[in-house]
């Protein structure tokens, strides 16, 4: 949807309180875009995977697959707002095959074959029934665990670094907060605050394992202003990569073998490239 051109010209504080209201209560068709169909899975590339099932706190079940790599770390990836893990397919087998990880990619509640009704407050839940599932189901030690945001993604990965010990953090076409993010699409809005908001620049100053932030220079959703403020705000260990002519979708197509490169340099800086 197209805030501004639904909406038209800016209206008063009192109307603009409205419209905070409806947005908070119709985010489904405003922030989140699940999709319910799965075009593929991984075995479409050639790849071993498992189809897991797991819940979170409040029981909802969740679906993913683990594509294993003998003695490789797990990227544990949280996806953008639209379509679902089968829309990844490229990029799961790109990672594993030129990087070198494991990865665990799962959907978001009401995104392929999850349960439940996507919610700000479900997706942490759901984030955090992820870490859960690697790290005690899997049993992987949080030397092991790489934590990667895309979009959307990025807040929750965020929130985890915060939380859980892990390997490192690598967030992909990040945004500051909702607030920003509400301020540019729709400012008649005002300073409209979600009750649960996404804050990756209020809590990147907390994250203490090493960051690699990744951003298309001509990202047409998230500026990438955005991104050098959160590589500006982050402790070091960090590393800035941004990629010249990509857009919001397209960094490692755009980026190709050194954005590939870039990412194996990151989780494996002793390994020769």
């Amino acid at each position: 949807m197209n805030l501004r051109r639904d909406f038209g010209q800016p209206p008063t504080h009192r109307t603009a309180n409205g419209a905070a209201m409806i947005l908070e209560f119709s985010e489904k068709n405003i922030v989140f875009f699940p999709d319910p169909f799965l075009v593929g899975t991984p075995a479409d590339f050639w790849l071993k995977y498992d189809d897991v099932y797991f819940e979170a706190a409040d029981h909802v079940k969740l679906h993913g697959w683990w594509v294993p790599k003998a003695g490789a770390p797990v990227l544990v990836w949280f996806h953008g707002n639209a379509g679902n893990i089968s829309h990844r397919l490229e990029n799961i087998k790109l990672l594993h095959d030129r990087v070198g990880v494991q990865v665990f990619i799962f959907d978001y509640r009401e995104y392929g074959r999850s349960q439940g009704r996507i919610s700000r407050e479900g997706t942490f839940l759901d984030a955090a029934a992820a870490y859960r599932y690697a790290a005690e189901t899997r049993r992987m030690p949080p030397r092991e665990i790489i934590l990667f945001g895309r979009s959307l993604g990025t807040a929750l990965a965020t929130d985890l670094a915060v939380q859980k010990p892990c390997r490192s953090l690598i967030l992909e076409s990040a945004f500051t907060n909702s607030s920003e993010m509400a301020r540019m699409l729709a400012p008649f809005l005002f300073d409209w605050r979600p009750k649960v908001p996404y804050d990756n620049l209020g809590k990147i100053t907390q994250v203490n394992v090493p960051v690699l932030i990744i951003h298309g220079a001509d990202d047409e959703i998230i500026p990438v202003a955005m991104g050098r403020r959160l590589f500006a705000a982050a402790n070091s260990p960090k590393d800035l990569y941004i990629i010249p002519g990509a857009h919001h979708n397209d960094t490692y197509v755009v980026g190709g073998k050194t954005y590939f490169e870039r990412l194996k340099r990151f989780i494996f800086p002793e390994e020769p490239i």
